[in-house]
């Protein structure tokens, strides 16, 4: 096997993370910013194509990136059909759903048509790793309480992978031989549970769970059918601010960690309260899946950059630690992950998955 040269593109909701990886080192990562002013001015989903390709390609072009070398590409992977965890190659049925947003709009849905786009005209190919998509749900998992509404696996899968296999070889597990709950820690928030290499439960950071500096987390139902039917507000409004101006920000007017850390510093009593609060909500949601799996679970893994926040991650700690050893991972695994899983399948210790298929056998 010759050296491997891998481009990685990681879209998120204001920013465009990329990096070159080769001969098993990164030579280089950069996290282009999006400007606020410029998102907005973008419509339509082939908008926000076209601008993030040609952002793409001015970083190429300085970065003087031989594309020609390279092995292949690949993205952070988008909200999908349920799916297995995995490689997947980039599809025809894949760039439909993508384009189409077959199960809803995320900016991750960009990367494997932006990744697609660049690796067709090489004749290389195009991957994504553990979408958010994965569905590995005991069949227990999946009711709700009402048969119209089931509850649906949309996690950080990438991000909580990542950090389960990060913590087995730290301690020298085999991930497909033990359990732990993973938790995300970032604009959304996902606690997860592992039984042995499969994750069987997960709050759907959209609709359950704690509340995140964005988003609003479970809310008590009788009250928000009520909300929504008072016809004081639309259903983009209501969406809206359930997603993107709920939780931290509902509170404290800011999302921003290092922001919110300042005014705690300062003696803001109110933000916190509000990180308090959300320690308590994810120490609860983590008691959960600790008895999804009989509370036989080796560790508490946690990982994303809203760990750094110090209260949070005590909070988290004091709460939980009585459960199994909290390891904390405060940073964000995503790129590694990506890599890793393209090395994987380069190197022949993995077979990509074909989309089209596998989702036609679930």
């Amino acid at each position: 096997m010759g050296a491997t040269s891998i481009l990685v593109v990681n879209p998120g909701s204001t920013s465009t993370k990329v990096g070159h990886h080769a001969c098993n080192e990164w030579r280089w990562q950069q996290v282009v910013e999006h400007p606020l002013p410029e998102l907005a001015a973008l419509e339509t989903r082939g908008q926000q194509l076209q601008y993030r390709k040609r952002v793409l390609q001015l970083l190429l072009s300085q970065q003087q990136l031989d594309l020609s070398q390279l092995t292949c590409i690949v993205a952070r992977g988008g909200l999908l059909r349920p799916t297995k965890s995995g490689v997947y190659v980039v599809d025809e049925l894949m760039v439909s759903d993508l384009t189409e947003g077959y199960a809803g709009d995320h900016p991750a849905n960009l990367g494997g048509l932006l990744a697609l786009g660049l690796a067709g005209p090489l004749g290389i190919p195009a991957y994504v790793v553990d979408p958010p998509s994965v569905d590995e749900f005991w069949p227990v998992s999946r009711l709700s309480g009402l048969p119209e509404i089931p509850r649906r696996s949309l996690l950080h899968a990438l991000s909580l992978r990542a950090a389960a296999r990060r913590a087995c070889e730290d301690n020298g597990w085999n991930y497909p031989t033990v359990n732990l709950v993973v938790v995300h820690l970032g604009g959304g928030i996902s606690v997860s549970a592992h039984y042995q290499g499969r994750i069987v439960d997960v709050n759907n950071a959209n609709e359950q769970g704690p509340f995140s500096p964005q988003r609003c987390g479970g809310l008590p139902a009788r009250s928000l059918v009520r909300w929504c039917f008072s016809g004081a507000q639309t259903e983009k409004q209501i969406l809206d601010r359930m997603l993107r101006r709920g939780g931290m920000y509902a509170y404290l007017g800011t999302g921003d960690g290092r922001e919110i850390a300042g005014r705690m510093s300062a003696g803001d009593d109110e933000a916190r309260l509000v990180v308090e609060a959300m320690a308590y909500q994810v120490a609860k949601e983590i008691g959960g899946m600790a008895a999804a799996l009989g509370g036989d679970i080796q560790a508490i893994v946690i990982t994303g950059r809203l760990a750094q926040l110090e209260p949070l991650s005590e909070g988290i700690r004091s709460r939980t630690e009585f459960i199994a050893p909290v390891t904390f991972y405060p940073t964000d695994l995503e790129m590694d992950a990506l890599v890793q899983g393209a090395l994987r399948v380069v190197n022949g210790l993995e077979e990509p998955r074909q989309y089209a298929v596998e989702v036609e056998g679930l």
